[in-house]
């Protein structure tokens, strides 16, 4: 069965970093390109970073260039998403799925920015 459970959210100062952790199970992890997603309230999610299967950074939104890393543990089957300069508009829920969201969606993982 194809799993995605996504962990490390928190709550978080303006100008901190979280690290975001995904464990997927149940398919040939090293085989897809992976992305994170994210879903602010009130909106639809969107695709914030994708990594290729031979660790290429690709289809990084704008909003996030420059202080999102996304990075990918082959052995371990755990894709990450370094985030740093958090700001307040970074608020959302965080998830895991392929390049082509084809999977089913885990649970999310709640970041929040504020002061």
């Amino acid at each position: 069965q194809r799993k995605f459970v996504e962990s490390g959210g928190a709550l978080v100062q303006p100008g901190g970093s979280l690290r975001l952790s995904c464990s997927a199970s149940g398919f040939t992890f090293g085989h897809l390109a992976l992305s994170w997603y994210r879903q602010l309230p009130g909106k639809e999610r969107e695709s914030v970073a994708t990594i290729t299967r031979t660790g290429d950074t690709i289809n990084v939104a704008d909003s996030v260039k420059g202080r999102f890393t996304i990075s990918r543990d082959d052995v371990q089957n755990i894709l990450y998403l370094q985030m740093n300069n958090l700001k307040p508009e970074d608020t959302a829920k965080y998830y895991c799925n392929t390049k082509c969201a084809n999977f089913n969606w885990g649970q999310g993982t709640q970041v929040t920015v504020s002061s």
